[in-house]
């Protein structure tokens, strides 16, 4: 009997805190909603990062932005939040089709592989002087 009690308060438990966490809208499957979304991580990630060009994945994980002064800001998906980094000239790029794979210098950061389509080819050789 004490058994089943036990059982059932954490089975209640359990129900009442997934309820809590759908209700306040915690984890979930985060995206970049588009390019206004994409600059206002970059904002966020660097102030005053005015982005003139966004390549958003196909997936919506990850995105590329490159403001007037030619820096480039590499944005990706961590967790139920976003992570950036500017990219220096020690950025590891390889080019398969229209996926871009991209690793920076900071190893915490890991890689990433964005489906930038079409414009995977201009972002990968516009890459190439970054930082230089």
């Amino acid at each position: 009997m004490a058994m089943a009690l036990q059982l059932g308060g954490s089975l209640i438990a359990i129900l009442i805190l997934a309820w809590l966490a759908h209700r306040l809208d915690l984890g979930g499957d985060v995206r970049i909603r588009d390019d206004s979304h994409a600059r206002a991580l970059a904002d966020d990630a660097i102030s005053g990062f005015d982005a003139r060009e966004v390549a958003i994945d196909k997936g919506r994980i990850g995105a590329l932005l490159r403001d007037a002064d030619g820096r480039v800001l590499l944005i990706r998906r961590h967790g139920a939040h976003f992570a950036a980094r500017l990219l220096d000239n020690h950025i590891h790029t390889r080019l398969d089709q229209t996926r871009l794979t991209l690793a920076t210098s900071d190893r915490r950061f890991g890689s990433i592989t964005l489906d930038l389509g079409e414009a995977a080819q201009q972002w990968a050789a516009s890459l190439r002087h970054v930082g230089a």
